[in-house]
């Protein structure tokens, strides 16, 4: 038989790296000719339309939305659920826990952060969510790691299964002609782009001086707090250091063709980002997937993908020391090249195919195991 997949995360026209991840896996097990339907997570129900393939929208303000939620869901083969604080309604998040419990179906929960140090509330719902989950999905190794060590899980359930990346070949690459800086994805306070502007400002005796393209909108929730206010710091940054004139900010959406030119436009890819936490970022596996030196501060996925690999690390909140790492790529080719020797973390194993296979190998093996053999299409 077929497996058919109900897919629980935000989804566009929600724009967040949960929703990108989840809308690129679906898309990639519907192009392989394996069925599915998402259920979408939003914060203020049906207020525009949804994408393609969405059978329902969970929102936050429906009271008990976990109960219709779990019945559509049920009426899939197995349920694939993307997990993050904050996105489902309840303390942390905990509604999604309510969904689990409610499933009469096989389920597999993806988990796109794991704390080292959580609050006690935090660790407990994780802890529990990996216990009703049927498989768990870390998406790095360090994420592997921390949930064995730091939480009370069954490790045989746990699998690394890495972010999908697009395919580069035959992208169309435009050449500046000065060197391109690029940081992209949802803008807030955190990105750490005003780390990277004050580097900006202490690379300006290169001939000639890099430009720096700041692609993305104000993250929705920020927005919704906040305003623009994070965006016109920047702006208001950039004047005061004198490099205005050098940034551009790209804030109209870029479908998937637009923005694959503009990564393989880049000579460098900056990610300044301020967290000490964060364990996945798709950013960081498209630039990787784009064959892009990467700058960055030692997060922790780019401590694990950037260590002897494609990129240079460096401290947090430090433009000194991003200055110093950009310029050594942008002065010297041939480190640009070693390191992208080194890529081997940006080969086929992370193409979206390659990827949504694990994934339905993966949802074979728990159907399988509880009823009978299950034939595995898309192969």
């Amino acid at each position: 038989m077929t497996i058919r997949y109900g897919f629980l995360s935000t989804h566009p026209p929600t724009h967040c790296g949960l929703a990108t991840f989840n809308s690129a896996l679906a898309a990639q097990l519907d192009k392989a000719g394996i069925p599915g339907g998402v259920v979408r997570v939003a914060a203020h129900g049906t207020d525009r339309a949804p994408a393609p393939g969405v059978v329902h929208t969970w929102a936050a303000t429906t009271p008990a939305g976990w109960r219709e939620t779990a019945e559509v869901l049920n009426t899939f083969d197995i349920a694939v659920i993307q997990h993050e604080y904050g996105i489902y309604p309840g303390r942390d998040g905990g509604e999604v826990l309510s969904v689990l419990h409610r499933l009469t179906v096989p389920s597999i929960v993806v988990l796109h952060t794991v704390l080292t140090r959580p609050t006690p509330s935090q660790k407990s719902l994780l802890e529990e969510i990996v216990a009703s989950a049927g498989a768990v999905v870390t998406i790095t190794k360090t994420a592997y790691d921390r949930l064995l060590a730091g939480y009370r899980v069954d490790a045989a359930k746990v699998s690394v299964i890495p972010h999908g990346a697009s395919d580069y070949a035959g992208a169309e690459e435009r050449r500046h002609t000065q060197p391109h800086l690029l940081t992209w994805g949802l803008l807030g306070p955190g990105k750490g782009i005003e780390w990277a502007l004050r580097s900006l400002a202490l690379l300006q005796d290169l001939e000639p001086a890099p430009v720096y393209t700041v692609a993305g909108r104000t993250h929705p929730k920020v927005v919704e707090l906040h305003g623009e206010a994070y965006r016109a710091g920047l702006h208001q940054l950039g004047a005061s250091l004198g490099v205005a004139h050098q940034v551009r900010y790209e804030s109209a959406y870029l479908d998937d063709a637009e923005l694959r030119a503009l990564v393989r436009s880049a000579d460098v890819v900056v990610l300044p980002y301020d967290s000490t936490e964060q364990v996945t970022s798709g950013v960081l596996v498209e630039a990787v997937a784009a064959r892009i030196p990467v700058v960055a501060t030692a997060f922790p996925h780019a401590v694990e993908l950037l260590t002897d690999g494609p990129g240079l690390l460096v401290p947090h909140k430090k433009p000194v020391a991003l200055a110093a790492a950009i310029r050594r790529i942008v002065t010297k080719p041939a480190l640009a090249a070693t390191l992208l020797d080194r890529n081997g973390h940006g080969g086929p194993a992370v193409r979206w195919p390659a990827v949504a296979q694990r994934y339905h190998e993966l949802a074979a093996t728990l159907l399988t195991a509880g009823a009978g053999p299950v034939a595995v299409a898309g192969r």
